[in-house]
């Protein structure tokens, strides 16, 4: 399955907890750090609650 690259990019604070949790459960501990997870609906779903916080590509 595809790869999905994600980068932290934008400070949570003064966003909403739930926000917060989201980028926790995706893998970040510092800003501007980059995980790698498989392309799924879940992560995809994820990264759309939190788009105005991370930059994402492909993983190719």
């Amino acid at each position: 399955m595809a790869k999905i690259r994600v980068k932290w990019v934008k400070s949570a604070i003064g966003f909403s907890s739930r926000q917060k949790k989201t980028i926790k459960a995706l893998g970040f501990k510092k800003l501007q750090s980059v995980v790698e997870h498989e392309d799924t609906p879940q992560i995809r779903g994820m990264i759309e609650k939190v788009r105005h916080l991370v930059d994402w590509t492909d993983g190719k």
